[in-house]
């Protein structure tokens, strides 16, 4: 399993996002504080604050194709 953290400030960014997360056949869950939803949940990611990063859980450990595709969102 990867973590890394991800911003997703705008509801473009959100729409974005889950369309790539989508087009991979891992799990990936979204993590703020004690909150966990599916990461290819549209309506589950506007559940959460987005107003600072969140964490990206993928389960899977060769997923270095979808992080680079997810480049753009990751917090360095």
């Amino acid at each position: 399993m990867k973590s890394v953290k991800i911003s997703l400030s705008m509801a473009e960014n959100v729409k974005k996002f889950v369309s790539i997360v989508n087009s991979y056949p891992y799990d990936l869950d979204l993590r703020s504080g004690r909150y966990l939803i599916d990461a290819k949940s549209l309506l589950g990611i506007f559940s959460l604050d987005l107003s600072k990063p969140v964490v990206l859980e993928v389960h899977e450990d060769n997923c270095d194709d979808l992080l680079k595709d997810l480049e753009s969102f990751i917090v360095k």
